[in-house]
């Protein structure tokens, strides 16, 4: 039973340990500030809307390059 009790102890000092050392990690973190993110951002979802775009174009264009074949 003392095994289990201190095992458990044990866990939950790690545990402790390991969130500080997260707590501590977080502070080390730059962040940047609303304007580049939303720069940033931008251009993310500007960019994947044209290569969507791009993919949707080429895509229609083998399909109906196929279609033509298989009808011939």
């Amino acid at each position: 039973m003392s095994d289990i009790v201190s095992k458990s102890a044990s866990d939950t000092a790690s545990k402790k340990s390991w969130f500080k050392g997260l707590k501590s990690e977080f502070k080390k973190i730059m962040w940047e500030d609303r304007k580049t993110i939303t720069k940033q951002t931008t251009a993310v979802v500007v960019i994947s809307l044209i290569l969507g775009l791009v993919i949707t174009v080429i895509d229609t264009i083998l399909q109906f390059g196929i279609d033509f074949i298989v009808k011939l």
